[in-house]
């Protein structure tokens, strides 16, 4: 397809103007298309191609098993291809740094209701600007949204690193269980395959049914039915499977965690801020405690 450049004022401009940048409907683009696709990131890969062979502007995309019908347009489902996928995303270089391709796939796992025409209507605003970089456009509604949700993607992908607490079985395989705001164990997955390389791990997305596993060689996606996740608490289905030491080490960490801890200098406010208390239930530091902590009194008092 070839692009149709247009004239676009910057960002600056359009800010002191007080006018909100709309992505224009090219002419030869009918709007009335609704597309569904499998839900899997090629298979709006491949909608995108489909958008852009039929020149026809979706009015929405979503995935199949929640599409709803429009009453004045039509519905078209497109299979998943793997060789037509790889054709688009190698494709949006021409178009766009490689990092604002990235910044797509992660407003992809957002999972916003909105996230399919968002990443049609950035890539067709790339296109249109006939490669030139569009990231800082920040006075377009799309360039804005897009950057937004990278933005909390990062919060995410940040927290997920940082709050991970692994328990070890009694066949020395380490797992944890989390619950996300967004799907971001694609993004973690280099950073854990990297830091611990040396053992087999298994984080498991409780929310979103899947989760990843390193088996000493490479990462891979696994999934698990839908009655194995459904059996209580993350405590409750590893009791029967921790290795004994297990819960020396948890109560050791506690330990640890408590001695670490300032009481004059308490800010539980500050302290949710950083740790929102909606990840304490998979903290082991977050625990009750069948002793409770006593600090030391190690403090030398003056002579009488």
């Amino acid at each position: 397809m070839k692009p149709t450049r247009r004239t676009n004022l910057p960002a600056k401009a359009n800010a002191a103007a007080g006018v909100r940048r709309i992505a224009p409907l090219p002419p030869s683009f009918d709007g009335t298309a609704r597309f569904t696709y499998d839900g899997s990131f090629d298979g709006l890969l491949c909608v995108l191609l489909a958008c852009w062979e039929s020149r026809r502007w979706p009015e929405a995309i979503q995935s199949e098993d929640a599409a709803q019908g429009g009453l004045f347009s039509e519905t078209r489902f497109v299979p998943s291809d793997e060789a037509r996928a790889r054709r688009v995303w190698e494709g949006m270089l021409k178009y766009m740094p490689a990092e604002a391709r990235t910044n797509l796939y992660k407003t992809f796992l957002s999972e916003s209701p909105e996230r399919e025409l968002l990443i049609f209507r950035y890539t067709q605003m790339a296109i249109e600007a006939g490669g030139q970089d569009i990231s800082e456009n920040f006075g377009n509604d799309t360039v804005r949204a897009v950057a937004d949700i990278t933005k909390q993607m990062f919060r995410e992908k940040h927290r997920m690193e940082a709050f991970v607490r692994f328990e070890k079985t009694h066949d020395g395989l380490f797992h944890a269980t989390i619950e996300p705001d967004y799907d971001v164990l694609p993004l973690i997955a280099e950073h854990f395959t990297k830091r611990y390389a040396d053992q087999r791990w298994l984080i498991f997305d409780r929310r979103r049914r899947y989760g990843l596993y390193y088996d000493l060689e490479r990462t891979d996606i696994v999934s698990f039915d839908a009655e194995a996740g459904q059996q209580g608490s993350n405590s409750a289905v590893s009791a029967a499977v921790l290795d004994e030491r297990e819960p020396l080490f948890q109560s050791l960490w506690q330990t640890y965690f408590d001695h670490v801890n300032i009481p004059e200098r308490r800010n539980i406010k500050l302290h949710r801020r950083h740790m929102p208390k909606r990840y304490w239930k998979y903290l082991t530091e977050k625990q009750p405690r069948e002793r409770h902590f006593r600090p030391i009194d190690n403090k030398q008092r003056p002579a009488q």
